[in-house]
């Protein structure tokens, strides 16, 4: 008796293993056509989650850096101001070159003759002198000719009063008596300022500014008796006066002298955090800063154009008040002086910072820049090692150290800034110079490793 066994074909089980194996296929397609879709809609979300963060620290940044900016010349004169009301030495700086102005020393000496001969009463004084002279028994032609002598002689008087006066001005007493005024009265403006009343220095309720000359015309005095002219011991004590400055701002300051006094010392320290928070905010922190340095430069020039307007405008007003516009401009250019000179060394920083910030950005011409510089600090290194110059393992432990030390350069550049009594345009320019001359030494005696330095210098 036979057995019949039945089992697949050989053609079938191959059908069976190669449907298998394409169902095991298109399983991983699936799957992989799935991880695909989760990647890119993860990476949708995360480029639109990461595009409203850059847009909101963009905007704080514009923001901030706005404010600093535009705080930035605010903070300048209220600084100056600060510095005009509460440092006697600052004040003294101002005022005391208006002592040896030839303009200033003309006004002088004019208030003084005319406060001489209005207390001598000259005119006067002549015409009884030639009353007494003409007697009845002098022939007519006499009497006549000391009628027409009154002018003369009363102009010859002034003249001579003048002369006096110009000399004792433009002396080296009073260079030096002016100074020391100044200097005393410098308290009593702080006095003035805070309500109390000064004996020196003067705040008129229309703004005069105003310092006393009896001093000088108790010199003057003498100085006369002196020269023969014995009539003017007759003169009294005079509270005579000389307007330095006449502007109803001053009374403007003298109401808000607390406030000035807070404002002065704070503003300039609240306009640069703003800015520097605004550059630290921004998403490409170089491109900010360059834009930040370049619109406080721009800020100091707006400031520059309203100091001129400014001194149009109060000239304008003097005009037809006071008897010596000249004087009233030479010393308004005085006291501006160091509005000048301050918005001269910010808009210089601010230059310095925005070429600083270019130099060290990541735009195509800085790192063009750079590249050059590189290939340039290589070529001259094979040049000295060619014949036998080399800095040996202290260049290669400059260049392994070369971020260290050019963030303790920049450090040191930054204190000699902050630290400085009073920065200048010229002191901002040579630490530039100077910082800029010393990263170029380091770069140049930075020696990197032979392999890397025969490869050629490495982009930044």
């Amino acid at each position: 008796m036979s057995q019949d066994t039945t089992g697949p074909e050989p053609d079938d089980a191959a059908r069976l293993t190669a449907r298998l194996r394409e169902l095991e296929r298109e399983n991983a397609a699936l799957r992989d056509q799935a991880a695909q879709a989760a990647l890119a809609t993860a990476g949708a979300q995360a480029p639109a989650t990461s595009r409203r963060s850059h847009g909101v620290r963009s905007t704080a940044a514009v923001l901030l850096i706005i404010l600093g900016v535009l705080l930035a010349p605010v903070a300048v004169v209220a600084h100056w101001a600060q510095q005009e009301l509460t440092d006697t030495d600052r004040y003294v700086a101002t005022i005391g070159p208006l002592a040896s102005d030839p303009t200033v020393q003309s006004a002088v000496s004019n208030r003084l003759t005319a406060v001489v001969m209005e207390q001598l009463d000259v005119p006067t004084l002549v015409g009884d002198a030639l009353s007494a002279l003409n007697s009845p028994d002098l022939p007519p032609t006499v009497g006549l000719a000391l009628g027409a002598a009154q002018q003369p002689l009363t102009d010859g008087i002034e003249s001579f009063v003048h002369k006096t006066a110009t000399a004792v001005v433009e002396s080296p007493t009073f260079e030096d008596a002016w100074v020391e005024a100044n200097r005393l009265a410098h308290t009593q403006l702080v006095a003035v300022m805070e309500g109390d009343t000064g004996n020196v220095l003067q705040v008129g309720d229309d703004g005069q500014l105003t310092i006393e000359l009896a001093g000088l015309i108790e010199t003057l005095k003498t100085r006369l008796v002196d020269n023969g002219f014995a009539v003017a011991a007759n003169i009294p004590e005079v509270n005579a006066s000389f307007t330095i400055v006449e502007t109803s701002q001053l009374v403007t300051a003298q109401n808000a002298y607390g406030a000035l006094d807070v404002i002065g010392t704070w503003l300039p320290w609240l306009s640069l955090a703003l800015i520097a928070a605004g550059v630290l905010t921004a998403v490409h922190r170089t491109r900010a800063l360059v834009v930040a340095g370049l619109a406080l430069a721009v800020s100091m020039l707006v400031l520059g154009i309203a100091l001129y307007l400014a001194r149009t405008l109060y000239l304008d007003a003097l005009t037809g008040t006071v008897d010596r516009l000249d004087a009233a401009e030479i010393v308004f250019d005085q006291l501006v002086a160091f509005i000048r000179a301050a918005l001269r060394t910010v808009a210089v920083l601010g230059l310095v910072l925005a070429a600083a910030a270019y130099l060290g950005g990541g735009s195509a011409s800085a790192r063009s820049l750079r590249a050059s510089a590189g290939r340039a600090f290589t070529t001259v290194r094979g040049w000295g090692q060619q014949r036998g110059v080399t800095t040996g393992p202290v260049g290669t432990w400059l260049y392994v150290h070369r971020t260290f030390l050019r963030a303790v350069v920049l450090a040191v550049a930054g204190l000699v800034v902050l630290l400085a009594p009073a920065p200048t345009p010229a002191l901002l320019v040579t630490t530039a110079v100077v910082t800029l001359v010393v990263i170029g030494l380091l770069e140049l005696l930075a020696r990197p490793p032979l392999a890397q330095e025969a490869a050629g210098p490495a982009l930044p």
